[in-house]
C-alpha cells in the first residue's frame, strides 16, 4: 500500500484509480529481486525465466497511442499510462477524451513530467486544455516536442485544479462500474472492458467484427431452435418490451491466447409493466446453511460429491404472460419488420425468468421420484432401493449432488433392464388430440432421438431393434406417451452402456433364430416379423419389421416370418461364397412348430390360401436342403 499510495502521488491521480495502481504496484513487486529466493524475482522462480525490464515505464505518464480513424483524422490519442497487460500483448491506458481503458501495443510514452491533476469530470474548458498542451510542449525536450506535436491533433479535455489543493473527485457511476476492476486477490486477469462493443453500431465497425457477428448468428440459432418466439402482429394496447445485445469476451484455457466471443440476447427488464408483463417474480435459491449442512454429511459418511450447471438456464421457462418484443438489431426480418417477437420462453433479464426456471426444474425433479425439503425449497432427495439417499442443492443454474456411489450422480435416469415394456400400448389414438399437446410436442425433438436411436441399433444394437420399430411408426404426429417410450429407451441404453457385440475364433457355422409377434400393430392389426443371424453365437445380422400383409393365425406370421429369415440366410449364403468362406447356413431356427410344418408340407392348404404364392418359395428351398427350420424353445430363442 506505500507503493500504491507513492504512485498515486506521483502521478496525480484520485483515489479511485488505486486498483489499476494496486494492480502494476504487484506487478512490479513480481519482477523485482527479493532476499528470500536467493535475490531472484518471483516471476524468475515461478516461471522459470528471467525477468524482462525492456517494457518498463513510469507509471502514470502521458502516453499517446496510435490509432487509425482515417486520413484526415488525427494519428494518436493522448491517454495515461495505467499498467501492464498480463493477457494480451500491449500496455494498458486510460483516455480522458472517451472515458475508458485502451489496450496498445503502439505507444509513444513522454517520461519527462507528469499531468496535473486529471479529473474524471467532462471539461469542455479551452483554458484548461491548452495549460496542459503548453506546459508539456514547454517542459519537453525539443526532440519529443516535435514527435508529439506531429503525432497529436487534437487537444484532450483534461480538467486541471486551478488552486494546489487537492481534493477527492467522485467518478461517475457508469465509468466505475464498467472500467475499473478491483481483485481481493490479484492471480489474474480479465480481458478490459474496452474491448467490448457496447451495441450493435460499435460491432459492426469494430476490428473483430467477423467475430462478434458469429457469436450473434450463434445466439440467434439457439434461440430459433429452442423456439424462444414467433412473429405476430402487434395487437392494439399492447406495448413491446425493448432488447438489446450484450457483448462478452471469455478467456479460454490455459495456453490459449485467443479469447472466446460471446454475444447475448437480453431483454430490457425496466420496461416490464407488473400485472401485464409478470405477476410474481421471486425465485428461491438454496440457503447457505443448507449447502454447509450437505458438506458435514458428505464428510461425515464419505458420500461422493459433484457439481455441475445448466447452460441457457433462462430460456428454459415457458412463459406465463403474453410478452411482446421487439425485433433484434441486425436481425429483422425482411418483408415482416413490422411485426414484433411474441415470447413463448423466457429470455435473459426478464424479471420472471429466474421463477420460471426454477418452477420448471422442481416439476422435473418431482416427476422423476425426487423430494422437495420443507424447509428449503431448493433442497431434494431421493432414497434409493438400498437405503442411501442422493442430495441436490439448487442454486440459480448451480447444483450440488451428493451420493454414496458416484454413478447415481452420473445417471440421467434411472436404468432400466428391458428396451421395450410391456405396459406400453402404442397406438395413433395416442397422438394429440388438443392444441395444448400439439404445442407441447413441437418442442420435442421426437424424430432427432429416433434417428439417433435407429442409427445405434442399425450399427450395433440388435436389442433395440423391436423398440425402434415400434417408436418409428409415430414420427408424422407423436404424442407425449410415445415420447416416454423414447425416454424409456434411453434409460434401456443408459444401463446398458457396458453391453457390446462381441467376435471371436469359432468353428460353428452361420445359424439364424426367428420370431414373430402376431397382431401387436393395435392401428392394423398387421404381426411383427424378427430375426437374428449369429456366426459362432455372435450377432452379424438382425431385423425387426412390421409384416406387409394382415395374418389371420399365429402360425401364418411366424410362417411369413420364417420365409423373411430364408432370404436373409439366401444372401448372407451368396456374400460369405465370395468371402471364400465355406460357411454353411445350416438351420434357422424357429419356435412354433406349425410354422415349420407348413414350411415342408407341398401341399396347397386352404388356410392359406390368402398369403401370396411369393412367400412358398421357401418349401422349394428346404425341400432342396439349402436351409433346414428346426424347432426352439421359446425360452431359448434370442430372436
Amino acid at each position: 500500500m506505500e507503493k500504491v499510495q507513492c504512485m498515486l502521488s506521483n502521478a496525480n491521480l484520485p483515489k479511485s484509480f488505486w486498483a489499476e495502481v494496486a494492480s502494476t504496484a504487484y506487478f512490479l513487486i513480481n519482477q523485482s529481486p527479493s532476499v528470500a529466493i536467493e535475490k531472484k524475482t518471483p516471476q524468475e522462480v515461478w516461471s522459470g525465466n528471467p525477468a524482462n525490464y525492456s517494457n518498463l515505464t513510469i507509471f502514470g505518464c502521458p502516453a499517446y497511442a496510435h490509432v487509425d480513424n482515417g486520413k484526415l483524422e488525427p494519428r494518436s490519442i493522448k491517454c495515461v499510462f495505467l499498467g501492464y497487460k498480463v493477457v494480451v500483448k500491449g500496455y494498458k491506458l486510460w483516455c480522458p477524451e472517451n472515458r475508458k481503458v485502451v489496450i496498445s501495443r503502439d505507444v509513444v510514452f513522454y517520461e519527462t513530467t507528469m499531468l496535473p491533476n486529471l479529473s474524471l469530470k467532462d471539461s469542455s474548458n479551452k483554458e484548461n486544455q491548452k495549460q496542459v498542451e503548453y506546459q508539456i510542449n514547454t517542459e519537453s525536450t525539443p526532440q519529443a516536442s516535435t514527435k508529439i506535436e506531429n503525432r497529436v491533433a487534437s487537444s484532450l479535455q483534461y480538467s486541471i485544479s486551478k488552486n494546489k489543493t487537492r481534493r477527492e473527485i467522485k467518478p461517475p457511476k457508469k465509468y466505475a462500474e464498467a472500467d475499473l476492476v478491483a481483485y481481493a486477490l490479484n492471480v489474474a486477469e480479465d480481458i478490459d472492458a474496452n474491448q467490448e462493443p457496447s451495441n450493435y453500431s460499435e460491432v459492426i465497425s469494430c476490428e473483430d467484427s467477423e467475430k462478434w457477428m458469429f457469436a450473434m448468428q450463434e445466439e440467434m440459432k439457439s434461440l430459433h431452435k429452442n423456439k424462444t418466439w414467433y412473429l405476430v402482429k402487434l395487437p392494439k394496447g399492447k406495448k413491446t418490451v425493448c432488447c438489446k445485445w450484450v457483448f462478452k469476451k471469455k478467456e479460454r484455457g490455459q495456453g490459449v491466447e485467443e479469447p472466446r466471443y460471446k454475444a447475448k440476447l437480453v431483454a430490457k427488464g425496466y420496461s416490464q409493466i407488473s400485472g401485464v408483463d409478470f405477476t410474481d417474480v421471486f425465485s428461491p435459491v438454496v440457503k447457505h446453511s443448507s449447502i454447509r449442512a450437505l458438506l458435514g454429511i458428505v464428510a461425515m459418511h464419505d458420500l461422493e460429491l459433484e457439481q455441475l450447471d445448466v447452460k441457457i438456464v433462462f430460456l428454459h421457462g415457458d412463459l406465463e404472460e403474453n410478452i411482446y418484443m421487439q425485433q433484434q438489431e441486425g436481425f429483422t426480418v425482411s418483408e415482416k419488420e413490422d411485426y414484433v417477437c411474441l415470447l413463448k420462453k423466457s429470455l435473459y433479464v426478464l424479471k420472471q425468468s429466474l421463477r420460471l426456471w426454477y418452477k420448471r426444474f422442481d416439476s422435473f425433479m418431482t416427476s422423476h421420484d425426487f423430494k422437495r425439503s420443507s424447509f428449503d425449497s431448493c433442497v431434494y432427495f431421493k432414497k434409493n432401493n438400498d437405503g442411501s439417499f442422493v442430495y441436490l442443492l439448487l442454486y440459480v443454474d448451480d447444483m450440488l449432488i451428493a451420493a454414496k456411489d458416484k454413478g447415481e450422480i452420473r445417471k440421467s435416469a434411472k436404468p432400466i433392464s428391458t428396451p421395450l415394456a410391456t405396459h406400453f400400448r402404442l397406438s395413433s389414438a395416442l397422438s394429440p388430440q388438443s392444441d395444448d399437446e400439439i404445442e407441447y410436442m413441437s418442442h420435442v425433438p421426437y424424430s432427432s432421438a429416433v434417428g439417433s436411436l435407429m442409427y445405434a441399433m442399425v450399427c450395433s444394437c440388435p436389442d433395440l431393434s423391436y423398440a425402434v420399430s415400434a417408436v418409428s411408426r409415430y414420427m408424422v404426429n407423436p404424442g407425449k406417451e410415445h415420447w416416454k417410450v423414447i425416454q424409456w429407451i434411453l434409460r434401456y441404453l443408459r444401463g446398458t452402456t457396458d453391453v457390446c457385440l462381441q467376435f471371436g475364433r469359432t468353428e460353428d457355422g452361420v445359424t439364424g433364430y426367428v420370431d414373430a409377434d402376431f397382431a401387436r400393430d393395435l392401428d392394423r392389426r398387421r404381426s411383427l416379423t424378427g430375426y437374428v443371424f449369429t456366426i459362432g453365437g455372435y450377432a452379424i445380422s438382425w431385423k425387426a419389421t412390421l409384416q406387409t400383409t394382415v395374418t389371420l393365425p399365429t402360425t401364418e406370421a411366424e410362417y411369413m416370418t420364417t420365409i423373411e429369415a430364408c432370404k436373409e440366410a439366401i444372401w448372407l449364403k451368396g456374400l460369405f461364397s465370395e468371402f471364400n468362406e465355406d460357411l454353411q447356413i445350416s438351420t434357422v431356427f424357429c419356435d412354433s412348430q406349425s410354422a415349420i410344418f407348413l414350411t415342408k408340407d407341398q401341399m396347397f392348404h386352404e388356410r392359406t390360401k390368402h398369403i401370396d404364392v411369393r412367400y412358398h418359395f421357401v418349401r422349394d428351398i428346404i425341400a432342396r436342403g439349402d436351409i433346414v427350420v428346426s424347432k426352439i424353445s421359446t425360452h431359448e430363442n434370442p430372436a
